[in-house]
């Protein structure tokens, strides 16, 4: 009996050691695609994608607009003059332009109206976003009543985020708009 046990305890430790190799690469696969993940950048976005708007119309103009790129979204911002305007930023079916009501048409899967809520005595250019993650097109979408449109055109309906930022050294503002 006593040959007979110590073979089976062989037995078991040779299979023990064999299953320990054969699942050791399997392991360390996995622990090493969770480390490559672990550097991949968590943006812990927790924006959603319904209307956002804030505040009243403020006296200033529109004096440009500009775009960038971040690691975990892309950027619009509208800079003017004057304190931070009132805002109205949501998901359309179609674009329209202020005054007319006429169809701003955008590349992109879903197309964000922007308001602010402060006039603007011309045209700006408008950024190419050519290359980014998220943004397909920016259109002008005209001024009128006080208040500056712009269409936005993004790959799909995604989270965002819109707010201001005032600078009263400078009499400055700006409307944010960060999309996922």
């Amino acid at each position: 009996m006593k040959i007979r046990s110590t073979r089976i305890a062989r037995l078991v430790t040779i299979v023990t050691v064999a299953l320990t190799l054969i699942a050791a690469p399997a392991v360390s696969g996995v622990s090493s695609v969770a480390a490559e993940a672990s550097h991949e950048p968590y943006c812990g976005i927790t924006w959603g994608s319904t209307p956002k708007s804030a505040g009243d119309m403020e006296a200033g103009k529109v004096q440009g607009v500009r775009a960038g790129r971040h690691t975990c979204y892309d950027r619009l911002v509208i800079d003017m003059s004057g304190v931070a305007p009132g805002y109205y930023v949501r998901y359309v079916k179609t674009v329209r332009a202020d005054g007319s009501g006429k169809p701003v048409p955008v590349a992109g899967g879903a197309r964000l109206a922007v308001i602010a809520k402060k006039g603007a005595t011309f045209v700006p250019t408008m950024p190419s976003v050519s290359g980014y993650d998220t943004f397909r097109q920016v259109r002008w979408a005209g001024s009128f009543d006080g208040q500056t449109t712009f269409a936005l055109g993004v790959r799909a309906r995604l989270p965002f985020r819109t707010f201001t930022l005032y600078d009263a050294s400078t009499n400055t503002s700006r409307l944010v708009i960060d999309v996922a």
